[in-house]
Protein backbone atom coordinates (compact mmCIF):
# COMPACT_ATOMS: atom_id res chain seq x y z
CA UNK A 1 0.00 0.00 0.00
CA UNK A 2 1.07 3.49 -0.87
CA UNK A 3 1.09 6.21 1.51
CA UNK A 4 1.03 9.81 1.30
CA UNK A 5 1.55 12.66 3.88
CA UNK A 6 -1.16 15.45 2.62
CA UNK A 7 -1.33 18.49 4.86
CA UNK A 8 -4.82 19.82 5.12
CA UNK A 9 -5.20 23.63 5.10
CA UNK A 10 -8.82 24.53 5.97
CA UNK A 11 -8.98 28.44 5.89
CA UNK A 12 -11.62 30.56 6.57
CA UNK A 13 -15.41 30.81 5.11
CA UNK A 14 -16.51 27.48 3.39
CA UNK A 15 -12.93 25.99 3.47
CA UNK A 16 -13.21 23.68 6.29
CA UNK A 17 -16.44 22.29 4.60
CA UNK A 18 -14.92 22.44 0.56
CA UNK A 19 -12.21 20.75 2.46
CA UNK A 20 -14.27 17.89 3.95
CA UNK A 21 -15.81 17.03 0.94
CA UNK A 22 -12.59 16.57 -0.99
CA UNK A 23 -11.36 14.48 1.95
CA UNK A 24 -14.31 12.31 1.70
CA UNK A 25 -13.70 11.87 -2.23
CA UNK A 26 -9.99 11.03 -1.63
CA UNK A 27 -10.76 8.24 0.74
CA UNK A 28 -13.30 6.70 -1.41
CA UNK A 29 -10.27 6.83 -4.33
CA UNK A 30 -7.83 5.83 -2.04
CA UNK A 31 -9.80 2.85 -0.74
CA UNK A 32 -9.96 1.52 -4.09
CA UNK A 33 -6.68 2.61 -5.30
CA UNK A 34 -4.89 0.91 -2.32
CA UNK A 35 -3.66 4.33 -1.50
CA UNK A 36 -3.40 5.24 2.08
CA UNK A 37 -3.54 9.61 2.84
CA UNK A 38 -2.38 11.14 6.48
CA UNK A 39 -3.87 14.08 6.88
CA UNK A 40 -2.60 16.72 9.04
CA UNK A 41 -3.92 19.93 9.83
CA UNK A 42 -2.53 23.21 9.91
CA UNK A 43 -3.53 27.00 10.27
CA UNK A 44 -3.30 29.93 7.47
CA UNK A 45 -5.78 32.73 7.21
CA UNK A 46 -8.15 34.72 9.54
CA UNK A 47 -8.29 31.61 11.80
CA UNK A 48 -4.71 31.62 12.18
CA UNK A 49 -4.38 35.15 13.22
CA UNK A 50 -7.43 34.29 15.55
CA UNK A 51 -5.54 31.79 17.25
CA UNK A 52 -2.07 32.87 17.14
CA UNK A 53 -2.38 36.54 16.03
CA UNK A 54 -0.26 35.38 12.36
CA UNK A 55 -1.74 34.69 9.63
CA UNK A 56 0.90 32.08 8.66
CA UNK A 57 2.48 30.15 11.62
CA UNK A 58 5.63 28.44 10.99
CA UNK A 59 4.25 25.39 11.94
CA UNK A 60 1.91 25.51 9.43
CA UNK A 61 5.21 26.03 6.90
CA UNK A 62 6.90 23.24 8.57
CA UNK A 63 3.59 20.59 8.32
CA UNK A 64 3.43 21.75 4.55
CA UNK A 65 7.35 21.66 3.52
CA UNK A 66 7.07 18.08 5.41
CA UNK A 67 4.06 16.81 3.25
CA UNK A 68 3.67 15.00 0.27
CA UNK A 69 0.98 18.08 -1.19
CA UNK A 70 -0.67 20.76 0.24
CA UNK A 71 -4.62 20.17 0.00
CA UNK A 72 -5.71 24.25 0.61
CA UNK A 73 -9.31 25.48 1.24
CA UNK A 74 -9.83 29.59 1.21
CA UNK A 75 -8.51 32.36 3.20
CA UNK A 76 -9.81 35.56 4.30
CA UNK A 77 -13.29 38.24 5.39
CA UNK A 78 -14.30 40.89 6.11
CA UNK A 79 -13.81 40.62 9.75
CA UNK A 80 -9.90 40.91 9.15
CA UNK A 81 -10.04 43.19 6.92
CA UNK A 82 -9.11 46.21 9.28
CA UNK A 83 -6.19 44.42 10.79
CA UNK A 84 -2.48 45.81 9.59
CA UNK A 85 -2.09 44.67 5.73
CA UNK A 86 0.73 42.44 7.51
CA UNK A 87 -1.26 40.73 9.62
CA UNK A 88 -4.32 39.97 7.04
CA UNK A 89 -5.17 36.53 5.53
CA UNK A 90 -3.96 37.59 2.30
CA UNK A 91 -0.48 38.76 3.30
CA UNK A 92 0.24 35.12 4.95
CA UNK A 93 -1.24 34.00 1.82
CA UNK A 94 1.69 35.63 -0.16
CA UNK A 95 4.28 34.83 2.27
CA UNK A 96 2.83 31.20 2.07
CA UNK A 97 3.37 30.45 -1.69
CA UNK A 98 7.06 32.69 -1.47
CA UNK A 99 8.01 30.17 1.39
CA UNK A 100 7.25 27.13 -0.21
CA UNK A 101 8.73 28.24 -3.47
CA UNK A 102 5.48 27.90 -5.37
CA UNK A 103 6.22 29.64 -8.58
CA UNK A 104 3.87 28.28 -11.15
CA UNK A 105 0.01 28.46 -10.67
CA UNK A 106 -1.80 26.59 -13.64
CA UNK A 107 -5.62 26.96 -13.91
CA UNK A 108 -7.69 24.93 -15.89
CA UNK A 109 -10.67 26.13 -17.71
CA UNK A 110 -13.28 23.55 -18.73
CA UNK A 111 -16.35 23.76 -19.83
CA UNK A 112 -18.80 20.51 -18.60
CA UNK A 113 -21.30 20.00 -21.65
CA UNK A 114 -23.86 19.16 -18.99
CA UNK A 115 -23.50 23.17 -17.94
CA UNK A 116 -22.91 24.44 -21.55
CA UNK A 117 -26.12 26.54 -20.91
CA UNK A 118 -24.31 28.47 -17.47
CA UNK A 119 -22.12 30.44 -18.94
CA UNK A 120 -23.28 34.10 -20.08
CA UNK A 121 -21.63 33.60 -23.33
CA UNK A 122 -23.43 31.30 -26.21
CA UNK A 123 -23.18 28.11 -26.07
CA UNK A 124 -21.60 27.40 -29.74
CA UNK A 125 -18.71 29.70 -28.27
CA UNK A 126 -17.98 27.55 -25.17
CA UNK A 127 -18.87 24.22 -25.33
CA UNK A 128 -15.45 22.18 -25.64
CA UNK A 129 -13.72 25.34 -24.17
CA UNK A 130 -10.46 23.51 -22.42
CA UNK A 131 -7.61 25.51 -21.75
CA UNK A 132 -4.88 26.15 -19.24
CA UNK A 133 -3.40 29.60 -17.88
CA UNK A 134 -0.27 29.27 -16.33
CA UNK A 135 0.72 31.69 -14.15
CA UNK A 136 4.05 32.83 -12.69
CA UNK A 137 2.88 33.63 -8.84
CA UNK A 138 5.61 34.71 -6.89
CA UNK A 139 7.74 37.02 -8.73
CA UNK A 140 6.34 40.06 -10.55
CA UNK A 141 4.72 43.58 -9.91
CA UNK A 142 3.29 41.74 -6.16
CA UNK A 143 6.60 41.19 -5.17
CA UNK A 144 9.09 43.79 -6.52
CA UNK A 145 10.97 46.15 -4.91
CA UNK A 146 10.59 49.21 -4.21
CA UNK A 147 7.42 49.81 -2.92
CA UNK A 148 5.48 51.97 -0.99
CA UNK A 149 3.11 55.18 -0.51
CA UNK A 150 2.87 58.48 0.86
CA UNK A 151 -0.11 60.54 1.47
CA UNK A 152 0.15 61.20 -1.79
CA UNK A 153 1.73 58.83 -4.31
CA UNK A 154 1.89 54.83 -4.48
CA UNK A 155 4.48 53.06 -6.16
CA UNK A 156 5.08 49.41 -7.04
CA UNK A 157 7.66 47.71 -9.15
CA UNK A 158 7.22 44.98 -11.92
CA UNK A 159 10.57 43.09 -12.08
CA UNK A 160 11.13 39.94 -13.44
CA UNK A 161 14.48 38.28 -14.12
CA UNK A 162 15.68 35.94 -16.99
CA UNK A 163 15.83 32.35 -14.43
CA UNK A 164 12.28 33.56 -12.93
CA UNK A 165 11.26 33.63 -16.81
CA UNK A 166 13.17 30.67 -17.98
CA UNK A 167 11.25 28.36 -14.88
CA UNK A 168 7.68 29.49 -15.54
CA UNK A 169 8.22 29.45 -19.45
CA UNK A 170 9.65 25.72 -18.93
CA UNK A 171 6.16 24.69 -17.04
CA UNK A 172 4.41 25.92 -19.76
CA UNK A 173 5.60 24.27 -22.38
CA UNK A 174 6.12 20.97 -21.08
CA UNK A 175 2.12 20.71 -19.83
CA UNK A 176 1.76 21.86 -23.81
CA UNK A 177 3.54 18.98 -24.79
CA UNK A 178 0.89 16.64 -22.77
CA UNK A 179 -1.89 18.56 -24.64
CA UNK A 180 -2.66 20.52 -28.10
CA UNK A 181 0.98 21.30 -28.36
CA UNK A 182 0.22 25.43 -28.24
CA UNK A 183 1.47 28.32 -26.41
CA UNK A 184 0.08 31.44 -26.34
CA UNK A 185 2.78 34.02 -24.06
CA UNK A 186 0.96 37.37 -23.11
CA UNK A 187 2.25 40.34 -22.01
CA UNK A 188 2.58 44.14 -22.69
CA UNK A 189 5.80 44.45 -24.80
CA UNK A 190 4.49 47.46 -26.64
CA UNK A 191 5.19 49.41 -23.60
CA UNK A 192 6.67 47.24 -21.12
CA UNK A 193 10.41 47.12 -20.84
CA UNK A 194 9.82 43.74 -18.85
CA UNK A 195 7.45 42.28 -21.08
CA UNK A 196 10.18 43.11 -23.65
CA UNK A 197 12.71 40.63 -21.35
CA UNK A 198 9.47 38.55 -20.92
CA UNK A 199 8.82 38.00 -24.83
CA UNK A 200 12.58 37.20 -25.45
CA UNK A 201 13.37 34.52 -22.85
CA UNK A 202 10.20 32.80 -23.72
CA UNK A 203 11.46 32.34 -27.52
CA UNK A 204 14.68 31.43 -26.55
CA UNK A 205 13.01 28.38 -24.77
CA UNK A 206 10.50 27.96 -27.22
CA UNK A 207 13.55 26.23 -29.46
CA UNK A 208 13.89 23.56 -26.85
CA UNK A 209 10.48 22.33 -27.47
CA UNK A 210 10.30 22.45 -31.83
CA UNK A 211 7.19 20.77 -31.17
CA UNK A 212 5.13 23.42 -29.42
CA UNK A 213 3.69 26.16 -31.68
CA UNK A 214 4.28 29.71 -29.75
CA UNK A 215 2.56 32.70 -30.50
CA UNK A 216 2.56 35.75 -28.31
CA UNK A 217 -0.59 38.03 -27.73
CA UNK A 218 -1.02 41.65 -25.82
CA UNK A 219 -2.95 41.48 -22.99
CA UNK A 220 -5.65 43.56 -23.70
CA UNK A 221 -6.44 41.63 -27.13
CA UNK A 222 -5.88 38.53 -24.86
CA UNK A 223 -8.54 39.82 -22.70
CA UNK A 224 -11.06 39.99 -25.29
CA UNK A 225 -10.32 37.09 -27.62
CA UNK A 226 -10.98 34.79 -24.22
CA UNK A 227 -14.46 36.25 -24.97
CA UNK A 228 -14.73 36.13 -28.27
CA UNK A 229 -12.91 32.74 -29.13
CA UNK A 230 -12.01 30.87 -26.45
CA UNK A 231 -11.60 27.78 -28.27
CA UNK A 232 -8.13 29.08 -29.74
CA UNK A 233 -6.38 28.96 -26.73
CA UNK A 234 -4.72 25.82 -25.31
CA UNK A 235 -1.59 26.90 -22.45
CA UNK A 236 -1.96 30.30 -21.57
CA UNK A 237 1.73 31.27 -20.84
CA UNK A 238 1.57 34.86 -17.98
CA UNK A 239 3.25 36.78 -15.53
CA UNK A 240 1.37 37.05 -12.26
CA UNK A 241 -0.93 40.80 -11.96
CA UNK A 242 -2.01 39.94 -15.97
CA UNK A 243 -2.42 35.80 -15.21
CA UNK A 244 -4.19 36.53 -12.19
CA UNK A 245 -6.57 38.88 -14.12
CA UNK A 246 -6.70 36.54 -16.69
CA UNK A 247 -7.49 33.13 -15.21
CA UNK A 248 -10.49 34.96 -13.23
CA UNK A 249 -12.16 35.74 -16.64
CA UNK A 250 -11.25 32.18 -17.87
CA UNK A 251 -12.78 30.83 -14.97
CA UNK A 252 -16.53 32.43 -15.87
CA UNK A 253 -16.27 30.69 -19.44
CA UNK A 254 -17.83 27.80 -17.17
CA UNK A 255 -20.50 29.85 -16.02
CA UNK A 256 -19.83 29.33 -12.29
CA UNK A 257 -16.47 30.02 -10.44
CA UNK A 258 -17.24 27.24 -8.64
CA UNK A 259 -16.36 24.70 -10.13
CA UNK A 260 -12.39 24.87 -11.50
CA UNK A 261 -9.22 24.12 -9.22
CA UNK A 262 -5.73 25.01 -9.10
CA UNK A 263 -2.77 24.28 -8.56
CA UNK A 264 0.23 26.30 -7.37
CA UNK A 265 3.78 23.71 -7.87
CA UNK A 266 7.78 24.61 -7.62
CA UNK A 267 10.19 22.50 -7.38
CA UNK A 268 9.56 20.26 -4.43
CA UNK A 269 5.70 20.92 -3.27
CA UNK A 270 2.52 22.15 -4.64
CA UNK A 271 -0.70 23.24 -3.49
CA UNK A 272 -3.75 22.56 -4.64
CA UNK A 273 -7.04 24.66 -4.23
CA UNK A 274 -9.87 25.77 -5.54
CA UNK A 275 -10.01 29.55 -7.62
CA UNK A 276 -12.86 31.10 -5.33
CA UNK A 277 -12.97 32.81 -2.02
CA UNK A 278 -14.10 31.86 1.13
CA UNK A 279 -17.46 33.83 0.50
CA UNK A 280 -18.26 33.99 4.49
CA UNK A 281 -21.63 35.26 3.80
CA UNK A 282 -22.30 31.32 2.82
CA UNK A 283 -20.78 29.89 5.22
CA UNK A 284 -22.28 26.96 7.25
CA UNK A 285 -25.15 26.96 5.22
CA UNK A 286 -24.20 23.74 3.08
CA UNK A 287 -24.64 25.35 0.07
CA UNK A 288 -20.88 25.72 -1.29
CA UNK A 289 -20.22 24.24 -3.94
CA UNK A 290 -17.26 21.41 -3.35
CA UNK A 291 -16.53 20.90 -6.86
CA UNK A 292 -13.76 22.84 -7.25
CA UNK A 293 -12.07 21.74 -4.20
CA UNK A 294 -12.56 18.04 -5.31
CA UNK A 295 -11.11 18.98 -8.92
CA UNK A 296 -8.25 20.35 -7.05
CA UNK A 297 -7.88 17.11 -5.05
CA UNK A 298 -7.88 15.33 -8.75
CA UNK A 299 -5.38 17.61 -9.89
CA UNK A 300 -3.54 16.79 -6.68
CA UNK A 301 -3.04 13.18 -7.18
CA UNK A 302 -2.04 13.49 -10.69
CA UNK A 303 0.63 16.42 -11.08
CA UNK A 304 2.02 15.73 -7.37
CA UNK A 305 1.83 11.66 -6.29
CA UNK A 306 1.39 10.34 -10.04
CA UNK A 307 -2.09 8.75 -9.33
CA UNK A 308 -3.65 8.91 -12.19
CA UNK A 309 -5.89 6.46 -12.07
CA UNK A 310 -7.16 7.92 -8.68
CA UNK A 311 -7.40 11.44 -10.37
CA UNK A 312 -9.16 9.74 -13.57
CA UNK A 313 -12.04 8.38 -10.44
CA UNK A 314 -12.52 11.49 -9.01
CA UNK A 315 -12.78 12.91 -12.71
CA UNK A 316 -15.26 10.45 -13.77
CA UNK A 317 -17.33 10.84 -10.45
CA UNK A 318 -17.62 14.81 -11.11
CA UNK A 319 -19.13 14.33 -14.60
CA UNK A 320 -21.16 11.56 -13.65
CA UNK A 321 -22.81 13.59 -10.60
CA UNK A 322 -23.16 16.67 -13.20
CA UNK A 323 -24.20 14.21 -16.13
CA UNK A 324 -26.93 12.77 -14.02
CA UNK A 325 -28.41 16.19 -12.98
CA UNK A 326 -26.96 16.82 -9.48
CA UNK A 327 -26.16 20.40 -8.96
CA UNK A 328 -25.61 22.63 -6.24
CA UNK A 329 -27.13 25.93 -5.57
CA UNK A 330 -24.68 28.29 -7.40
CA UNK A 331 -25.90 25.73 -10.72
CA UNK A 332 -29.23 24.67 -9.91
CA UNK A 333 -30.32 26.65 -12.31
CA UNK A 334 -29.09 24.73 -15.29
CA UNK A 335 -30.98 21.39 -15.88
CA UNK A 336 -30.91 20.32 -12.31
CA UNK A 337 -33.00 16.73 -11.44
CA UNK A 338 -32.27 17.52 -7.80
CA UNK A 339 -30.08 20.28 -6.04
CA UNK A 340 -27.97 19.33 -3.16
CA UNK A 341 -25.64 20.43 -0.34
CA UNK A 342 -21.99 20.55 0.25
CA UNK A 343 -22.30 17.09 1.83
CA UNK A 344 -24.58 15.47 -0.48
CA UNK A 345 -22.74 16.61 -3.45
CA UNK A 346 -19.32 15.81 -2.00
CA UNK A 347 -21.14 12.30 -1.13
CA UNK A 348 -22.39 11.78 -4.80
CA UNK A 349 -19.24 12.58 -6.68
CA UNK A 350 -17.45 9.79 -3.70
CA UNK A 351 -20.18 7.36 -4.47
CA UNK A 352 -19.55 7.55 -8.37
CA UNK A 353 -15.48 7.60 -8.12
CA UNK A 354 -15.98 4.83 -6.18
CA UNK A 355 -17.98 2.52 -8.78
CA UNK A 356 -15.85 3.79 -11.99
CA UNK A 357 -14.93 1.13 -13.90
CA UNK A 358 -11.10 1.56 -15.37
Amino acid sequence: MKSYNIALIKGDGIGPEIIDEAVKVLDAVAACENIEFNYQEALMGGCAYDVTGDPLPQETIDISLSSNAVLFGAIGGQKWDTLPREKRPESGLLRFRKELGVFANLRPANVYDELVNASSLKPEIVKGVDLMVVRELIGGIYFGEPKGRDENKGWNTMVYTRPEIERIAHVAFKIAMERSKKVCSVDKANVLDVSQLWREVVEEVAKEYPEVELSHMYVDNAAMQLIRDPKQFDVILTGNIFGDILSDEASMLSGSIGLLPSASVGSSIGVYEPIHGSAPDIAGQGIANPIATIASASMMLRFALGENRAADRIDYGIKQALAEGYRTKDIAGFDAKEVCSTSEMGSIIANFAAKCKL
